[in-house]
């Protein structure tokens, strides 16, 4: 695609305040592309489809990230709905971030496989920036510790740029990638205790990991307030997904970018320099 037809290009970016949507809608508009933001900001809601025909309107593509969980319950039915409402307003071309190695992921996978789209499935490692924006965050702030169902397993932790680099990519090259799934990741294998241990140093604080049983992490959940039916399927989740099944690389963002992913320590020294991690 040149850059003309890049300059012309309005996507639509659901989630575009979240940790994956602003990080896309920056890589859009970097590469020239006009940005639709649809946030409940925007007045998009995810859970009221009468929001999503003016959201759609009129654009060319659009980023479709599902809130909690792209194998939540009730994701696939709604990227399907979504998907085929785009479709019938003329943004056939739709890029849906989706993860690596979660089985329950595959029936929102489908439902946008069969929505006459011109599809694009990006399945992205754990994020690196989940150490560093969110509910984890918070606890290594305040106690310097990690407690999480990680067990010992190795992820390689995939930086959020890379991932926003990957789908910008695909959208601006065309029908290069529409109709394939790129798989994503970080450039190294890492435990979650190696993980918090670089973080620890450069951040400059002794922060530790304490490995627990998915259902132990659970009740804490539960303790926090978070809804029973919430609670079992991160259960689940984490059961699987930290069961082993990832520790191996990808190479979607060499493919589709011709570089190396970004280094685990290059995210932490430079989130450790933007004050994540200070108590």
């Amino acid at each position: 695609m040149t850059q003309n037809t890049a300059q012309r290009m309005t996507v639509v970016v659901t989630g575009a305040s979240g940790r994956t949507g602003s990080r896309v809608a920056l890589a859009a508009e970097t590469a020239g592309l006009a940005v639709r933001a649809a946030s409940r900001a925007q007045g998009f809601d995810w859970h009221d489809g009468s929001t999503w025909a003016s959201a759609l309107r009129g654009a060319d593509a659009a980023y479709l990230v599902y809130p909690s969980d792209v194998g939540a319950p009730d994701a696939a039915d709604a990227v399907g709905r979504l998907a085929r409402e785009a479709v019938a307003l003329g943004v056939r071309r739709l890029v849906l971030l989706s993860s690596r190695g979660e089985e329950r992921a595959l029936p929102t996978e489908e439902a946008l496989r069969s929505s006459g789209a011109d599809w694009t499935i990006v399945r992205a490692a754990w994020f690196a920036q989940n150490f560093s924006e969110g509910p984890l965050v918070e606890e290594l702030r305040r106690s310097g510790e990690l407690v999480f169902p990680g067990g010992e397993v190795r992820e390689p932790f995939v930086d959020l740029r890379d991932v926003a680099d990957v789908v910008v990519k695909s959208l601006t090259e065309g029908d290069r990638y529409v109709g394939r799934v790129l798989e994503v990741s970080g450039s190294q294998l890492l435990t979650f205790r190696e993980a918090v241990a670089a973080i620890g140093r450069a951040a400059g604080r002794a922060l530790t990991y304490t490995p627990v049983p998915a259902r132990q992490y659970g009740e804490q959940l539960a303790g926090f307030g978070v809804p029973p039916e919430e609670v079992a399927f991160l259960v689940e989740l984490f059961e699987s997904l930290l069961d082993g099944r990832n520790a191996h690389l990808s190479d979607g963002v060499r493919e589709v970018l011709g570089r190396a992913p970004r280094d685990f320590t290059q995210f932490a020294e430079e989130s450790a320099q933007a004050g994540a991690w200070k108590a």
